[in-house]
């Protein structure tokens, strides 16, 4: 039989395999950098789209937090508007009041009786008088609880006053506290 020597071709397949092997090796390399850039390149696009909308969130949200603070500014004006068109209502709602109680006042004022000082805070009214006898200041104070705009008159005191020159030797000096009410108001339920 004829030698054929095979060593060679062998050889030149063993080499042909061997780069062709190294060539997939590289292409499959190439591919994988390729396809881990375009992950990368992908995954960058998609966190820089995020940080995007983001940004735009916290735009609108600062946005709206000023729309917020002011509006909390225009309500706190709103209530202190509304709180001082209270007072001003309660002021001219009064006006007739106060007109009225210093009627009733006079309206109640027993004959030889007369005040030296009027002081009235709040709802409570306190006297400072000089009657004729103490007679008088018993009618001033029926006068006072039978009165719509006055209740519960209190004498604080009463002294005799012989050297008075306006009612002579019976007279005497008092004290009295009374209290306001408004008979137009209405009874609040408590």
């Amino acid at each position: 039989m004829a030698r054929i020597n095979l060593l060679p071709w062998r050889e030149w397949e063993r080499e042909r395999k061997k780069k062709e092997f190294l060539t997939n090796l590289g292409g499959i390399l190439l591919a994988g950098a390729i396809l881990v850039f375009a992950g990368g390149w992908m995954l960058d696009g998609s966190i820089e789209g995020q940080n995007e909308r983001n940004r735009f969130l916290q735009q609108k949200i600062a946005a709206l937090d000023e729309r917020i603070a002011e509006i909390k500014n225009l309500q706190n004006q709103r209530e202190q508007l509304l709180a001082r068109m209270r007072v001003i209502q309660d002021l001219q709602g009064n006006r007739p009041v106060i007109v009225r109680v210093f009627d009733e006042v006079v309206t109640t004022l027993a004959k030889g009786v007369h005040y030296s000082s009027l002081k009235m805070q709040g709802t409570s009214l306190a006297v400072t008088g000089t009657a004729e006898s103490n007679n008088r200041i018993s009618a001033l104070m029926r006068n006072l609880a039978g009165s719509d705009w006055f209740k519960d008159p209190n004498l604080k005191s009463i002294k005799e006053d012989p050297d008075n020159s306006d009612y002579g030797r019976q007279a005497s000096t008092f004290d009295l506290t009374f209290t306001k009410v408004n008979p137009n108001r209405p009874v609040e339920d408590g």
